[in-house]
């Protein structure tokens, strides 16, 4: 059979900056075909594809006889009753002063107000908001405006590109961390922007990996972060994220 014969079903997914590749190679996985894909400041639409599953033509005769014969019953138990049925005997039709009583019109309950529509949630990139933007390029993770950005967005979604500057095991657990993250790739000898940290994490399950994962998570690793703002701590100048999604660059 032509390719033109073939039904397809559509439907627009989106994904955020820097992950359009994941997110393809899993459409695909499921047997969607790539269309188009459209790139905006925080999300990219991609438009997929694929073939309808195919009925059998003896389904659809079988189906279409089925219907047929339903329909033309109807139609005949409907001319029988019509024709059987005694003539309705007309009742006088009331007028609007006559079916409006005033304890009908009382008992009306009051209608609720609908309930408003949720905003979309956003997540905070370098691209779209201009204060994430200025303290990513900071050379001073101790600058007072941290503090200003962590407190004014806190419970917010935020992502950029990452490092990660350390691992250290946190209080005297063996399988609990405390994680350094540093801002764009790694580099031993400059570093810019806030002193991010995953705080009390396990490597392998709190990270909620994206995409393909190594066996294991070290220093200097290069990493694509979505995550929460915590808080940040002044005396430490850390500045306290949890992990939403995280995935390898």
């Amino acid at each position: 059979m032509a390719d033109d014969d073939v039904k397809y079903e559509t439907k627009t997914v989106r994904a955020i900056r820097g992950m359009e590749a994941r997110t393809v190679a899993k459409l695909e996985k499921d047997g969607w075909e790539v269309v188009s894909q459209s790139s905006g400041k925080l999300q990219s639409e991609i438009v997929v594809r694929k073939p309808k599953p195919k009925v059998p033509v003896l389904l659809y005769a079988i189906g279409g006889g089925f219907l047929a014969l339903a329909l033309a019953t109807v139609i005949t138990v409907g001319a029988i009753g019509e024709k059987n049925a005694p003539a309705a005997e007309m009742e006088p039709t009331p007028t609007a002063a006559s079916s409006e009583s005033p304890s009908a019109a009382g008992s009306a309950e009051p209608t609720e107000p609908a309930e408003p529509a949720q905003p979309e949630v956003t997540v905070i990139t370098a691209e779209n908001t201009p204060e994430f933007a200025a303290i990513l390029a900071l050379g001073d993770y101790c600058d007072q405006s941290i503090s200003a950005f962590a407190e004014k967005y806190r419970g917010q979604t935020i992502a950029f590109d990452g490092n990660v500057g350390a691992i250290n095991n946190h209080g005297d657990y063996n399988t609990r961390y405390d994680i350094l993250l540093g801002v764009g790739d790694y580099s031993q000898t400059s570093q810019l922007g806030p002193a991010f940290q995953f705080r009390d994490v396990n490597s392998v399950n709190d990270l909620h990996y994206a995409g393909d994962v190594p066996d294991t998570l070290g220093l200097g690793d290069n990493l694509q972060i979505t995550a929460e703002v915590e808080e940040y701590e002044s005396g430490s100048c850390l500045f306290l994220i949890e992990p939403v999604e995280t995935s390898f660059r």
